[in-house]
């Protein structure tokens, strides 16, 4: 079966909150798939995701599958993170 969607931006595309750690004070910290960032509610902190490698990273047609509005964020907060 053909598919219209790369399995490997749907995350981005179509994005689901998770939870991670604050890194500051441990409360948790809902995050979104397609953000590289959220603010702590508990104490304010900017916690930030690592992300690994993604399709991003090598598809030439990235910033079309994904959107050119959500593909620059996305490299600029993995950027600001170097």
């Amino acid at each position: 079966m053909f598919k219209n969607e790369c399995p490997g931006s749907q995350d981005i595309k179509s994005p689901r909150p998770e939870e991670i750690k604050c890194r500051s004070c441990g409360a948790e910290v809902e995050i979104w798939t397609d953000e590289t960032e959220a603010k702590c509610k508990a104490c304010g902190t900017v916690t930030n995701r690592l992300l690994g490698a993604s399709c991003l990273d090598w598809c030439a047609f990235a910033k079309e599958c994904v959107g050119e509005d959500k593909y620059r964020r996305i490299q600029a907060g993995r950027s600001s993170k170097n």
